[in-house]
């Protein structure tokens, strides 16, 4: 059995400035350090024996989070990487329905077909990042492997790691920062969700879940 401790980045800019992230490179915010901070104190006993991050700060700050108790190689890898928004990178969440009306709502009600004609698709996103989270067991068998990632790319995974097709997206929660999901694959690569966008170490006070942002329309 091949363990998969997937992490989202703690808060960024990004998040407090209501924009759209992606691919931005944005530094993490104080909120975000406190976050960090019960994060690494969450994971200090829990086995890990191999770290990879994206190369976006946000989630590299949170390796070396996770990494604190740890003391591991960190090892990026650019198939952890958030959804390139194309076009849609830094435009205010509000700002979204308006500059792109037509792709806003796809994004909201059916957001396996959202295409960035400047960026990615989320089909993309839903193969990239379960492609290279495969990759990654296969390199690590027997092993448990810490990510830390981003919240679409995470969500995809998830999705699939539930054995759901794409259209099934909107089933899948969307994670609060630094929330830990646990999957394990066996020989076979089958995979089972031990875990899913738990925050509980947050304890609420810093938790950046705000019901109106991009990731929920009411």
């Amino acid at each position: 059995m091949t363990r998969v401790i997937l992490i989202r980045h703690c808060e960024a800019e990004g998040n407090v400035k209501q924009i759209f992230q992606g691919h931005t490179d944005a530094p993490i915010t104080e909120n975000g350090r406190r976050q960090l901070e019960l994060l690494a104190l969450r994971l200090r006993n829990t086995k890990i024996d191999v770290l990879y991050s994206s190369p976006l700060v946000r989630a590299y700050e949170t390796a070396l989070a996770v990494n604190q108790y740890h003391h591991l190689p960190i090892l990026q890898e650019r198939g952890l990487m958030e959804l390139d928004g194309g076009e849609w990178e830094g435009v205010p969440w509000n700002d979204l329905p308006e500059k792109f009306p037509e792709m806003a709502e796809v994004w909201w009600k059916a957001p396996y077909e959202f295409l960035s004609e400047q960026g990615e698709s989320m089909r993309q996103v839903y193969d990239r990042i379960w492609n290279t989270v495969l990759a990654l067991v296969r390199e690590n068998p027997g092993q448990t492997i810490a990510v830390t990632s981003h919240g679409c790319a995470i969500r995809n995974f998830l999705c699939r790691a539930e054995g759901w097709p794409i259209e099934q997206l909107n089933d899948m929660d969307w994670s609060d920062n630094t929330a830990v999901s646990i999957v394990d694959f066996d020989e076979e690569l089958n995979a089972t969700i031990r875990l899913k966008n738990d925050a509980s170490h947050l304890a609420g006070e810093p938790s950046v879940m705000i019901p109106h942002d991009w990731t929920r329309k009411e």
